[in-house]
């Protein structure tokens, strides 16, 4: 495990895994850049900036996670990368709480990742006249906040807001 810092009272840590999955996600990226017609050297370039917009975004998402935790009395640790993904870390003596302050938690994220996606629509549209790498840049940066970090919201799939939203509506008291 890798220590990485602190961000707002957050330890931040990375697996190993970490490194890996931004190598391969480096290489992904520049090799679609290749294949939109970028030179080589501005393909690795956007593809290292892409990447570097992809961990940014991972930790705005768990940032709102956080400001949701505090404002529920029951505040996150530490964010944990792994692979290409990250864990919002809880301490592990945290009483059973109601199905209510997990479902405000885990809004949270993707939240602060849908007014990022804000941001990143309007970098996008302003880049849009010029194209080339910056574009592109821009444009992976909204789509992967809109569909990966705020739409994944609505898909449950068992490892993330989604599914934990999910599981405690269907736990919540009526």
């Amino acid at each position: 495990m890798f220590e990485l810092g602190r961000i707002a009272g957050l330890r931040i840590t990375a697996k190993p895994s970490a490194i890996v999955g931004s190598l391969l996600l480096w290489a992904a990226l520049a090799a679609i850049g290749a294949a939109l017609g970028l030179a080589p050297a501005t393909a690795l370039a956007a593809g290292l900036a892409a990447t570097a917009l992809h961990w940014l975004s991972s930790l705005a998402h768990h940032l709102g996670h956080s400001w949701a935790a505090r404002r529920t009395g029951y505040p996150m640790i530490g964010v944990r990368l792994w692979g290409v993904l990250g864990s919002s870390i809880y301490p592990r003596d945290e009483p059973a709480l109601p199905a209510a302050v997990h479902m405000r938690r885990a809004l949270g994220g993707p939240l602060a990742s849908l007014l990022l996606t804000l941001v990143a629509a309007g970098l996008a549209l302003a880049l849009r006249p010029a194209g080339g790498a910056a574009w592109l840049v821009a444009l992976f940066f909204f789509a992967e906040n809109l569909l990966v970090y705020t739409g994944q919201v609505l898909l449950p799939l068992g490892f993330n807001d989604g599914a934990t939203l999910l599981y405690w509506w269907r736990r919540r008291q009526h």
